[in-house]
């Protein structure tokens, strides 16, 4: 193929700052081999400028590289290595716009609440910007995504030390959710016979008809699902559950993903807040309208906007708030030391994180005396929350799970063509009255209806054909591969799930799965029987939806290596190209934190050195670039005796970080290609780069442990300056020298 490159994507906050250390090392070892390394910048800030360079200087513009990814996600040469973006939630969106401004960008304000049809437009630009705008676009291939055997095996060798007991004089912690009237309840679904075009419709009670999606393609044999959280029901769970904490003295805690589930999971969001903090908001009603508070961007948005209230009116407001934390149960915290709490902003407890975290912390979470305590876990809807109550019925009767024992499992994830919920985003309305919101067909055949109350939330989604029969032929394929047994988590008892079992069933039937062990099981039955062989030190493959897949890929990794950064997320792209993921980015904001006050960056790049092995190798079948194939094989040896010495970054100030654990790869790669015979040039190239980094560690651990323990300005948090945040993460004038003169 020509044309063959390696793209890199530039992204945020810690995998971001840590690009600057790596990525000049890949570029020098690779230099005039014919390996080209191009950079897209699919960022936060990237993505609202590319959306508005209508309004800004030449020099300020940059293209639109997120669009044009996806363009190539479609094509045969994708070679792409997809680090974790921010999926922005509105207050993170407006930080970013305020930083940009304050840099002379002219991007306008976010529109929370539009009042006209030019306001309306503007939050429909910045909609493409917000939550998972990244993932969907290039996600053209279902994802296979495991721990490294390598990684598995040096966690076994040296597990981590997070783990908690579970108390053995019992545990109150449980997961609370709706027995009604949720998604999982109300969802209906079916299958296209034909092509079409759809579009969705409101019909009020009196008759009268809106049109909230004027028109979505649908392919034949797609899967279309729509389903209803009706918010009465919502208000009234929350409400049982306030009462239930407070009742058993345990600590009350929201999980959802209001990042990627950007438009319903926020508003679910917001009637928790509504529903917990009643009291203070409906006695300052007049109050909090004229400060313009969104309750949907949490508490906090609360707490911020009281500034602009006249001191003796803030000073009762703040004293009704603390009036409400001692009525009733207590809230788990995020930040104890300074009052952040769980329901504070929607983006600081990300379900995938915070779940595991509970597991792992023996079924507890922090209080505001800064303890462990139980908590009543509220996953609303059913389709996904019966799973966590599982495993943690698991460990309440079998004790903390053992990371030097334990199985792994690993995920085959259905997620092309934006599949499932995380393609909803288009098709999640707020019911504007009582009526029925309809889908129909170009024939005005009404498909499928949900009748809703005012404020329901309505979604719809869409499953193509193709990306589930190449699932269900990539999870044969695994399991072939490791002679691993494979569990589809699919419920028929859930509307979608049916669907797809009768797609699932017949697929098998026509692939070569003779002595291969295949299941289909409903999330409680998977979770239990994962469990059990993960107790008893065995492997299982879970094949799952796209929800599922981003939930699983986190819990098991963070309870087997302490975090799933370093897993290995391989997507083989439905045209042939590869997409190479290289962990999840949900602790980055709190290593960003932690080098803006200590220059110390504890984020581990292991994900992104796991990645760019499998890379080069793709990259070597499609151009026949032999140095490629070298290149990763030596690539794939230093990480193993990076592993070996453990090299992985400490958490702690004045001890290896990030940029540490960098030089350490360099230094062991360098080693593997002076002592390789495959490449005779590689070799001699080599040979003298091994000896000088190995004459000079000492001085260059000297150099890059001296930087630290003092306040970092890198001149920004979601742009940082380019120079100022390549000579923190490059702090070692010997490392680099050596590096730059490749």
């Amino acid at each position: 193929m020509k044309n063959v490159k390696i793209t890199w994507t530039k992204i945020d906050e810690a995998p971001a700052l840590a690009s600057y250390s790596l990525l000049p090392i890949v570029k020098a070892y690779t230099k005039g081999t014919g390996i080209e390394i191009d950079i897209s910048d699919i960022s936060l800030t990237g993505r609202i400028i590319a959306n508005f360079s209508e309004k800004l200087t030449e020099d300020q513009k940059i293209p639109d590289c997120l669009t044009q990814l996806g363009e190539l996600a479609k094509t045969p040469e994708a070679n792409i290595i997809k680090l974790p973006n921010i999926s922005a939630s509105i207050p993170q969106l407006q930080t970013a716009i305020k930083e940009l401004q304050e840099k002379g960008y002219s991007i306008p304000d976010y529109p929370e609440d539009p009042k006209n049809e030019e306001e309306k437009a503007l939050q429909a630009r910045f909609a493409v910007v917000l939550g998972s705008a990244v993932n969907p676009v290039l996600r053209e291939g279902n994802s296979d995504r495991r721990a490294a055997v390598s990684v598995k095996a040096n966690a076994r060798t040296n597990p981590h030390k997070m783990m908690k007991p579970w108390p053995t004089a019992g545990s109150k912690t449980q997961v609370a959710h709706m027995q009604d009237n949720d998604f999982f309840s109300s969802e209906k679904s079916t299958t296209m016979s034909q092509s079409d075009e759809l579009k969705i419709e409101f019909k009020a009670e009196n008759g009268s008809t809106h049109t909230l999606k004027e028109k979505f393609a649908v392919e034949a044999c797609e899967v279309i699902d729509c389903s209803v959280m009706n918010v009465a029901s919502l208000r009234t769970f929350y409400a049982e559950q306030i009462k239930k904490a407070e009742k058993e003295n345990v600590l009350l805690s929201l999980h959802l993903k209001a990042t990627m589930m950007k438009v319903s999971d926020p508003i679910i969001f917001g009637h928790c807040v509504s529903v917990y903090y009643k009291d203070v908001l409906e006695k300052y009603t007049d109050e909090m309208k004229a400060i313009g508070v969104n309750l949907n961007n949490g508490f906090a948005d609360v707490l911020d906007r009281l500034n602009q209230l006249p001191e003796d009116k803030k000073a009762a407001i703040e004293a009704d708030i603390k009036a409400v934390y001692k009525k009733q149960a207590s809230l788990a915290m995020v930040d104890s030391r300074n009052g952040i709490t769980n329901l504070h902003v929607p983006n600081n407890i990300i379900i995938d994180a915070s779940m595991p975290n509970i597991i792992r912390d023996g079924g507890k979470m922090w209080n505001n005396d800064d303890e462990l305590q139980d908590t009543i876990a509220m996953i609303p809807d059913r389709c996904y929350a019966t799973m966590y109550q599982a495993i943690l019925e698991d460990a309440q009767k079998n004790g903390q799970f053992d990371p030097a024992t334990m199985g792994s499992v690993s995920n085959v994830g259905l997620m092309a063509k934006k599949a499932e919920e995380y393609g909803s985003h288009d098709k999640t309305f707020e019911a504007p009255d009582k009526g029925t919101i309809q889908i129909v067909n170009t024939a005005s055949t009404v498909l499928l209806e949900q009748p809703v109350e005012k404020g329901d939330i309505f979604r719809a989604c869409q499953t193509k054909d193709l990306p589930i029969i190449d699932w269900v032929g990539l999870a044969v394929r695994r399991a072939k591969a490791t002679n691993t047994p494979v569990v589809f988590w699919l419920d028929k008892a859930r509307a979608h799930d049916y669907e797809l079992i009768k797609k699932v069933e017949p697929a098998l039937a026509e692939l070569n799965t003779q002595d291969l062990d295949i299941h289909i099981m409903k999330p409680v039955d998977a979770m239990n029987f994962s469990l059990k062989r993960i107790r008893e030190g065995k492997d299982t493959i879970s094949a799952t939806g796209n929800v599922l897949r981003d939930y699983l890929t986190d819990l098991f990794p963070i309870l087997e290596l302490g975090t799933s950064a370093r897993m290995l997320s391989i997507v083989p792209l439905l045209n042939g190209g590869g997409l190479f993921e290289t962990g999840a980015g949900g602790s980055a904001p709190k290593h960003v934190q932690q080098f803006l006050k200590e220059q110390h960056i504890r984020w581990d790049s292991l994900g992104e050195y796991c990645a760019l092995v499998p890379s080069l190798e793709l990259f070597a079948q499609q151009t026949k670039n032999t140095k490629a194939s070298v290149f990763a094989n030596t690539l794939d040896l230093a990480i193993g005796k990076y592993l070996e010495y453990g090299r992985n970054p400490s958490r702690k100030v004045h001890e290896i970080d990030n940029r540490g654990s960098t030089f350490y790869l360099a230094l062991y790669w360098a080693q593997t290609l002076a002592k390789q015979d495959t490449d005779k040039s590689l070799k001699e190239r080599f040979a003298p780069i091994a000896k000088t980094l190995e004459e000079n560690e000492d001085k260059i651990n000297e150099e890059l442990l001296a930087a630290q323990g003092c306040p970092a300005d890198i001149g920004g948090y979601f742009q940082p300056n380019p120079e100022l945040t390549e000579k923190a993460m490059r702090p070692s004038n010997t490392f680099n020298d050596i590096i730059d003169s490749l």
